[in-house]
């Protein structure tokens, strides 16, 4: 079982609080960074305080939530180190771990509905990175962030 951060805007708070439940309901350790109820929140801050938490070890991976799941992505992917991805199917969950080794996935409540969230979110857990040719491929990302100006 693993310690997860969840966090969401008030778009997704409801599909939040399913897959909240959902890993609970397996075995999972979760911290809910919120919104706590549904008030309208800037889906930046929750996202960078999810990023920032699993950067210092705090959770092993991360799941974000928001209407579509690009701006939780695109916040998320702004703390140096974090490769957050946006996922809508069994398959890019999956390879976000195997092939980016990407700590957090994000997931769109305008775009998926809760069951298969369920599942993007169960190919995702039950993945590990795979290394082989992607391992150079994200020590290529590690040393652009490294060189490119924060």
């Amino acid at each position: 079982m693993m310690d997860i951060a969840i966090g969401c805007d008030e778009a997704a708070f409801t599909l939040k609080e399913t897959i909240r439940d959902f890993l609970e309901a397996e075995g999972h350790t979760v911290t809910n960074y919120g919104t706590y109820d549904g008030a309208p929140v800037l889906y930046p801050d929750i996202a960078v305080t999810v990023a920032e938490a699993i950067k210092a070890g705090k959770h092993e991976r991360g799941i974000l939530l928001c209407g579509t799941g690009i701006g939780v992505a695109i916040s998320a992917n702004k703390v140096h180190g974090i490769r957050a991805a946006q996922t809508h199917d069994t398959y890019s969950a999956e390879r976000a771990m195997k092939s980016n080794n990407a700590q957090i996935i994000t997931l769109g409540s305008r775009v998926i509905g809760p069951e298969l969230a369920k599942t993007i979110v169960k190919a995702y857990l039950s993945s590990q990175f795979s290394g082989g040719p992607s391992a150079e491929k994200i020590s290529r990302i590690a040393y652009y962030e490294e060189r490119l100006p924060v």
